[in-house]
């Protein structure tokens, strides 16, 4: 050890800088003793000054086993304590303490210094400090310190006197104020419109080689549907149930290939993602989404085989009553419901030119029209309440009445009793009697049904999607509550009545986002409901034939321009980008025109690595807020039962919330709530929700793991962030929490929480940045 010269030239000791810090001073996994059961164990102890517990397990020969542990001090007389957050973040402002503990038997005056290294960190105040410790006394010394950029900060802290001196040297990563930032917009060029603009920013404060303009456009969204067909006609069967998931597919999958002029072949080459709202490689992400074993089929013939061997299947199947049931058996009974969607393939194959069974389809129809003679007479004794009764037409009324309108046999008594009892039908079964309606040319009822609907239709102008709320999620379990099912519904509704409205395309919009596996939806039998309301939309309105130019305009100079046919609808060139230098900072006008008919749909997404001061919140389909609250005991004493009954006086710990806005100043041992509020348009899968602590907070919980309070969530606790993973992220606003404590004194930023879906790049979002100043006690 060296020596300088101190105030009034007392040298002064130097120390060894102690920098080799851990946990675990040794792991020895395998120790063999000598034959009087000694060992002897060599190692070079880490720096750290503290108390070392050591613990020994030992093996001997049979059953006998032993062990042991002892304590191990590593201490000085004079100790200097680095004190600071676990990582920097730029432009924050940081108080650095170095606590200095004299166990000397006189007192002492001490040389305290900060070292700073590479330019990181810079301190406000001197780097040398002088201060007087009483023997068995400590000081704390402080220096605020600004942080300026990324790196590794190297902090060194040393305490020197003439008797004895300590030094201790700590790296700390130091983040960017900074972050990958997406902003989406989505527009529809409508076919009485031309064009459509977007307005963008980009900020002048970031990393330019990181910026990415991207648009996508389509002139079909319910186009992508075909994706699904290949998909449908693979699917095991067996009971009646499973045997109808695989024949309805093959028989819609069918039917969209005649009306559409399309066949397997083309699908299976399709290079084009007809969805503009997804971006990336579409067979990339088709590829990443197939989590099951599928065997899609491509060939027209094997698909006719497949239509063929389902009518067999399901004519033996064909109950002696005429209905179906779960499985075929002399002692089974027919189910209305397998019955009735069993109809309603067949029905479909009739209109396809398929040869069915004789009398198969007739049969069917027969035991329906039993079963709705049967209710219709349940309702007719309801007034004079002569058993058996019901009170009430019901959804499977509903349903058995759209399946025999389809088939031109209209009940005028059933139709009076539904449309009496509408109000009670859920949503989907509105939806299934208004399509009975149309069948009939009930107008005037028809009407009044789709306002009776369209009292539960929710659009987002934002992000153009529009669904239809079913309500009480007690239903889900029954057909009739289904959300897909009744969306899918109600989009074959107004395909039939205004397929030109603005709601149709957003019906599909919705639909297509709410696929669970990028190509169908979370069954056969919805996915099966939702490509027959997609074909009967895009025979509507023509989708598939497209016959238009689209130009893509920035700043007033066009810049690309595609033209889109029938032809070339699953090749064409469906994006545009511009990257780095080519944008350059600023409000930027981009436009996309169309020359021809149709309507062109499209999403517009803007990529910065931003390195604003504030950054702004950002998000469409999925958005994420965040509150901070201080929280304010209210420890209240009540009384509680103990195990006797007996009322005994009880702390009861609670707290009041207080928000807390941008630049508000909190105490050093301040405990903060952090609320994370995820708005999500549509249901998703496998989202990652990062929410970034400021440096001088420490959360309360230190422990990862599964949280079941609200929605079930993985929390994984780290140095810089809380991380919440989902399984399942649904529809609606979902709430996360956790609570941290202010310690460090500074100015501190919390860089915007970030969600997004691990599996689609498009679903990103981001809060607001907050930053809080904390002082002393």
């Amino acid at each position: 050890r060296g020596r300088q010269s101190g105030q009034q030239g007392v040298p002064l000791v130097q120390p060894n800088v102690r920098s080799n810090f851990a946990d675990t001073a040794l792991w020895a996994g395998s120790v063999t003793t000598d034959v009087n059961g000694i060992a002897e164990v060599s190692l070079k102890m880490p720096e750290n000054l503290t108390t070392w517990k050591v613990n020994v397990w030992a093996l001997g020969h049979g059953t006998k086993v032993g062990s042991g542990s002892a304590e191990v001090v590593t201490r000085k007389n004079l100790i200097v304590r680095l004190q600071a957050p676990r990582f920097f973040v730029q432009k924050d402002e940081v108080v650095l303490s170095a606590n200095v503990h004299n166990y000397l038997d006189t007192e002492k005056q001490v040389q305290v210094t900060l070292g700073l290294e590479g330019g990181e960190l810079s301190s406000f105040n001197d780097l040398t400090q002088n201060v007087v410790i009483p023997a068995n006394g400590e000081q704390r010394v402080d220096w605020r310190v600004k942080v300026n950029h990324e790196g590794e900060a190297i902090v060194r802290m040393s305490a020197l006197t003439d008797e004895e001196s300590d030094a201790m040297e700590m790296t700390f990563p130091v983040f960017v104020h900074g972050m990958l930032k997406t902003e989406s917009w989505a527009g529809t060029i409508r076919p009485d419109k031309n064009s459509s603009l977007v307005q963008i920013n980009v900020p002048a404060e970031r990393r330019p080689e990181q910026s990415l303009l991207e648009v996508r456009y389509s002139p079909t969204l319910a186009g992508a549907m075909v994706d699904a067909l290949p998909y449908l006609a693979d699917f095991p069967h067996g009971c009646t149930e499973q045997t109808l998931n695989r024949f309805i597919p093959a028989v819609i999958t069918q039917k969209i290939l005649l009306d559409m002029d399309l066949n397997l072949e083309q699908i299976r080459d399709k290079r084009t993602n007809l969805n503009a709202q997804e971006i990336g490689d579409g067979n990339d992400r088709a590829r990443q989404w197939h989590r099951w074993q599928k065997n899609p089929v491509f060939s027209v013939d094997e698909l006719d085989r497949m239509v063929a061997a389902g009518i067999q299947r399901l004519a033996g199947q064909q109950n002696s009553d005429g209905g179906w049931g779960w499985f075929s058996s002399y002692d089974r009974p027919s189910w209305v419901h397998t019955t009735a969607t069993v109809v309603h393939g067949l029905q479909i194959a009739k209109r396809n030119g398929i040869n069915l069974k004789p009398e198969m389809l007739e049969r069917g129809l027969t035991w329906l029209k039993r079963y709705q003679a049967t209710e219709l007479e349940k309702l007719k004794r309801a007034e004079a309440k002569q058993k058996p009764y019901k009170l009430y037409a019901d959804n499977m009324d509903a349903l058995v009445y759209r399946i025999l309108t389809e088939a031109d046999h209209e009940n005028d008594d059933m139709r009076g009793f539904l449309y009496r009892d509408r109000n009670r039908l859920t949503v989907y079964g509105k939806v299934l009697f208004a399509l009975g309606l149309h069948s009939v040319q009930q107008e005037e009822q028809l009407n009044m049904l789709i306002r009776n609907i369209e009292q539960f239709l929710i659009q987002d102008e934002e992000n153009e999607t529009a669904y239809l709320d079913v309500g009480d999620n007690a239903l889900w379990w029954y057909w009739y509550g289904d959300e897909i099912e009744a969306n899918a519904g109600y989009l074959q509704l107004i395909s039939r009545v205004k397929p030109q409205s603005v709601q149709a395309s957003r019906i599909v919009k919705f639909l297509l986002n709410n696929r669970k596996h990028a190509t169908y939806w979370k069954s056969t039998r919805d996915t099966a409901y939702c490509i027959e309301s997609f074909g009967e939309y895009l025979k509507a309105t023509n989708e598939l034939r497209p016959d238009m130019v689209v130009e893509v305009w920035v700043d007033g100079d066009k810049l690309k321009e595609v033209e889109i046919t029938g032809d070339n609808l699953f090749s064409f060139d469906n994006a545009f980008f511009m990257a780095g230098d080519e944008l350059t900072d600023g409000s930027h006008e981009v436009e996309l025109r169309r020359r021809g008919k149709g309507a062109v749909y499209f999403n517009a997404y803007l990529t910065n690595f931003t390195l604003e001061d504030h950054i702004a919140q950002a998000g469409l389909e999925v958005k994420v807020h965040r509150r901070y609250y201080k929280l304010i005991p209210e420890n209240k004493d009540g009384d509680v039962p103990n195990s006797k009954g007996q009322a005994i006086k009880q702390r009861i710990e609670s707290y009041k919330r207080e928000v807390l806005s941008n630049l508000d100043e909190l105490t050093s041992g301040d405990l903060v709530e952090v609320e994370l509020i995820v708005e999500s348009k549509n249901d998703y899968e496998y989202v990652l929700l990062e929410d970034k602590k400021p440096a001088g907070f420490e959360p309360t919980q230190l422990i990862s793991g599964y949280d079941y309070s609200r929605l079930p969530v993985y929390r994984e606790m780290r140095d810089e962030s809380v991380n919440f993973f989902l399984r399942r992220l649904p529809l609606g606003k979902h709430s996360f929490s956790y609570r941290m404590r202010a310690e460090t004194p500074g100015k501190f930023s919390a860089l915007p929480t970030y969600v997004h879906a691990m599996y689609a790049p498009e679903l990103r979002g981001n809060s607001d940045e907050i930053k809080l100043n904390v002082v002393d006690e």
